[in-house]
C-alpha cells in the first residue's frame, strides 16, 4: 500500500486516474441501470406494473449510452496497460465471460420486452431474463474487482503457470475466497441503492415515490452492514489489504467522507429532500470507488506489479491522452444534451405525467 507522501503523478498514473474516473461514471450511470433491474425483479403487489413502467421509462433512453464508460475502461486498459489486460483477461476469463453474457442478455431482454408482444407470458419471460441478468452481472463485476484487489492474481512466468491446474489458476482465485463474493454483494447493493435513490426523483408524488424512498433506506442499511462485513472478511483473509483500507490519514479521511455522504443520504431520504438524496448517494458511491483505488495504489496488479511497471511506452500514452482530449469535446456535450432531452421532469414520469 502507499502513503500520501509516495503519491507521484506520472503519465501512467494520469491514465490510470482517467480509467478510475471512467469506472466512476459507469458506476453512477450504468450501475444505476443495473440497480433498476434489481428493483424490477422485486416488483410485487398491485403496483408491480407501475413500478416496472417507471423503471423502463427511467433507463430506456440512456442505458445504451451509459456503456460508453465501461468500453472506455476496457480500451484504456488494453491500450495503455497491455500486459495487465492480457493477464486479467486470461486469469479471470470465466467470470468475465459470465459478466459479458449478463450484459448482453440484460440489454437484449430489455429491448425485446419493450418491442415484442405485450402478452403477459412474453413480458414475463423477457422481464425474468432482464432482472436476473441485472442481479448477476453486478455481483460478478464485484467478484472480479475483489479478486484483483486481494492480490489473488499474481503474474507468473509461463513455466510456473503451466504447472497449475485449471482449478487452481482459473477458478480458486475468485471462487474459493469469501472476500471477492463480499465485494460482489457490496457492488449489487450499491447499484440497488443508487437506483432507488434516483427513482425517488423519477417517480410521481404518491405511492411509487414512497415505495422507492423506503427501498432506498432499506438498501442503504444493507449496504452499510455489508461494507462492515467486507472489512471483517478482509481482516481475516488479507491483513495487508485490511491495513490499506484502515490505516493512514487518507484512508481514514475517505471513510469519514463516505460516512458523511451516507448520513446525508439517510437524512435527505427521511426528510424527503430527494434531490439532495440523489447527490449524496452519488457522492457515497464515488467515495467508495476512489477509496478502493487509493487502497490499491500504486499497484495495478497486487501484490507486486505497479502502474508504472505495466504501462505501455510513453508515446502510446501520449497519443491516447490526446485522443481522449479530442473525444471528450464530443462526448461530454453529447451526454449533457442526451440527459437534457430525456431527463426533464415533463418527459419521464414528471409532475405532469399521469
Amino acid at each position: 500500500m502507499t502513503t500520501p507522501a509516495e503519491l507521484t503523478w506520472t503519465l501512467p498514473h494520469v491514465v490510470a486516474g482517467v480509467m478510475v474516473l471512467s469506472l466512476n461514471m459507469y458506476v453512477l450511470l450504468g450501475g444505476a441501470d443495473f440497480g433498476g433491474g434489481v428493483w424490477d425483479f422485486f416488483a410485487r403487489g398491485e403496483k408491480r406494473d407501475a413500478q416496472r413502467a417507471l423503471i423502463a421509462d427511467a433507463i430506456g433512453p440512456i442505458w445504451e449510452a451509459n456503456h460508453v464508460w465501461l468500453i472506455l475502461v476496457v480500451v484504456l486498459l488494453f491500450s495503455c496497460f497491455p500486459r495487465a489486460f492480457a493477464h486479467l483477461a486470461t486469469e479471470l476469463h470465466v467470470p468475465l465471460t459470465v459478466m459479458l453474457v449478463g450484459v448482453v442478455l440484460r440489454g437484449s431482454a430489455f429491448t425485446f420486452r419493450t418491442y415484442d408482444s405485450k402478452q403477459d407470458t412474453v413480458q414475463r419471460r423477457w422481464g425474468r431474463i432482464f432482472s436476473v441478468a441485472s442481479l448477476l452481472t453486478p455481483i460478478v463485476l464485484g467478484v472480479c474487482l475483489g479478486a484483483v484487489s486481494s492480490g489473488a492474481l499474481p503474474m507468473r512466468s509461463p513455466q510456473e503457470a503451466a504447472t497449475l491446474s485449471f482449478q487452481v489458476r482459473f477458478i480458486d482465485p475468485w471462487y474459493s475466497s469469501p472476500f471477492p463474493w463480499a465485494v460482489g454483494l457490496l457492488t449489487l447493493l450499491l447499484f440497488a441503492f443508487l437506483a432507488a435513490s434516483y427513482l425517488t426523483l423519477e417517480a410521481p408524488e404518491g405511492a411509487l415515490r414512497h415505495l422507492f424512498r423506503r427501498r432506498a433506506l432499506q438498501s442503504q442499511g444493507a449496504l452499510l452492514l455489508t461494507a462492515l462485513a467486507t472489512l471483517v472478511v478482509a481482516r481475516v483473509e488479507n491483513p495487508l489489504l485490511f491495513e490499506g483500507l484502515t490505516n493512514g490519514r487518507t484512508a481514514l479521511t475517505m471513510h469519514g467522507v463516505t460516512a458523511c455522504a451516507a448520513v446525508a443520504s439517510i437524512w435527505a431520504l427521511a426528510t424527503r429532500r430527494f434531490q439532495i438524496a440523489r447527490l449524496a448517494a452519488a457522492a457515497q458511491a464515488t467515495f467508495i470507488l476512489w477509496g478502493w483505488a487509493w487502497t490499491q495504489y500504486p499497484w495495478l496488479i497486487p501484490p507486486d506489479h505497479t502502474i508504472t511497471e505495466l504501462a505501455a511506452p510513453r508515446i502510446t500514452l501520449q497519443l491516447i491522452l490526446g485522443a481522449l482530449g479530442t473525444g471528450t469535446v464530443i462526448l461530454l456535450p453529447s451526454f449533457v444534451y442526451l440527459f437534457r432531452v430525456f431527463k426533464r421532469g415533463d418527459t419521464v414520469f414528471g409532475a405532469d405525467s399521469p
